[in-house]
């Protein structure tokens, strides 16, 4: 009884260590900062992934039209990540593929092969602000997100999906982005982030972000399972539904060359 009781003090003790942890300090822009660098060293060292999606565009009227896709994503030391998406359906786009290098402090990388004209079309820097494939997600929206790309600052806590947030204001330090700054909640106890708001280049909100149904993958990485953008201005939606995602499936630099995206499937 006794070694039970100790083990669960132990435990306890472990607990209270990872939960108290992380401290905010400093200026504004310091505690910005350390939030931001908080969050990606918690989604560091995933590797490489697959995962499936479906994407709903909804427009003011209220129709909607469904896109099946395929991503694979892969980690890269000491800079942004590369991802490759590739439309299933419907025919319309099917065969259409996109892919994306992020970089940590010079401009992302993006390519789009269009099966209708069978070429690959690069994407350039001060085009990103536009949306991709008729969503209300913008090309810039599809980079993974690196520290160095924003300044930061701290803004207090507010509840969003009923958990505690760290809020804070962030800025795009590279060009040719489409908006003034982003408005990003993360959750005090996992760190993900719940809700962004986009604010265009006037100063006006834009599109706002949510993100619902975490699920934690090889006992540390969280993944959100819903991502709904919706845009202010326009009255449109867009819904990504994410499923059977895989990890670490021995993906390599390879898989992610723009001379393939013809052969992307």
């Amino acid at each position: 009884m006794l070694k039970i009781l100790t083990q669960g003090v132990l435990v306890i003790a472990l607990s209270l260590n990872v939960a108290f942890a992380f401290e905010l300090k400093g200026s504004a822009a310091e505690k910005g900062l350390a939030i931001a660098q908080e969050s990606e060293r918690r989604n560091t060292g995933w590797q490489d992934s697959r995962a499936t999606m479906k994407m709903t565009l909804k427009n003011k009227a209220g129709d909607t039209s469904e896109r099946d896709i395929s991503i694979k994503s892969l980690e890269v030391e000491d800079d942004g990540d590369k991802s490759l998406t590739v439309f299933n359906s419907p025919r319309d786009v099917k065969g259409t593929a996109f892919l994306s290098f992020s970089h940590a402090v010079t401009p992302d990388e993006q390519w789009l092969y269009l099966p209708a004209l069978k070429r690959v079309k690069r994407i350039a820097s001060k085009n990103k602000s536009g949306p991709f494939m008729g969503s209300e997600f913008a090309f810039e929206d599809l980079s993974s997100f690196e520290v160095e790309k924003y300044t930061y600052n701290y803004l207090g806590t507010e509840q969003v999906n009923g958990l505690d947030c760290y809020k804070s204001e962030l800025t795009p330090a590279y060009k040719h982005s489409g908006y003034s700054k982003t408005i990003a909640w993360i959750d005090q106890e996992e760190f993900r982030i719940q809700k962004i708001e986009y604010y265009d280049r006037k100063k006006k909100l834009l599109k706002t972000q949510t993100f619902h149904d975490y699920k934690k993958y090889l006992d540390q990485f969280w993944r959100a399972h819903k991502m709904v953008m919706t845009n202010h201005q326009v009255g449109k939606s867009t819904e990504l539904l994410w499923s059977d995602y895989q990890f670490r499936t021995g993906l390599n630099d390879k898989d992610f060359n723009k001379n393939s995206l013809k052969r992307a499937r």
